[in-house]
């Protein structure tokens, strides 16, 4: 593994623990997550794992900013993915 698919292994098991623990904070009523950080945490590659938390722990599934904005982002990445192995690596831009 490259650095870069550590990292990214990383971020996503980070982004599946958090929504582990927002959806036990929430069962609990105890300090919550800030959706913020986890959309932040998705768009810079973590949004695997915060897709996956969502169909696990069935967290968030029913605020329309994940529902939809986690796909949107998971398909953006994979695009912008697409485009670097097309070009070589090289800027798209």
């Amino acid at each position: 593994m490259e650095g870069y698919e550590i990292i990214l292994l990383m971020l996503n098991a980070i982004a599946f623990l958090l929504m582990f623990i927002d959806k036990r904070h929430a069962r609990y009523g105890a300090f919550r997550i800030a959706e913020k950080y986890l959309l932040g945490l998705a768009v810079l590659g973590g949004s695997a794992g915060i897709w996956l938390g969502m169909k696990v722990f069935r967290h968030k599934t029913k605020h329309s900013v994940f529902a939809y904005g986690i796909p949107l982002v998971i398909c953006l990445q994979v695009a912008l993915l697409l485009m670097s192995a097309i070009t070589g690596g090289r800027s798209i831009l």
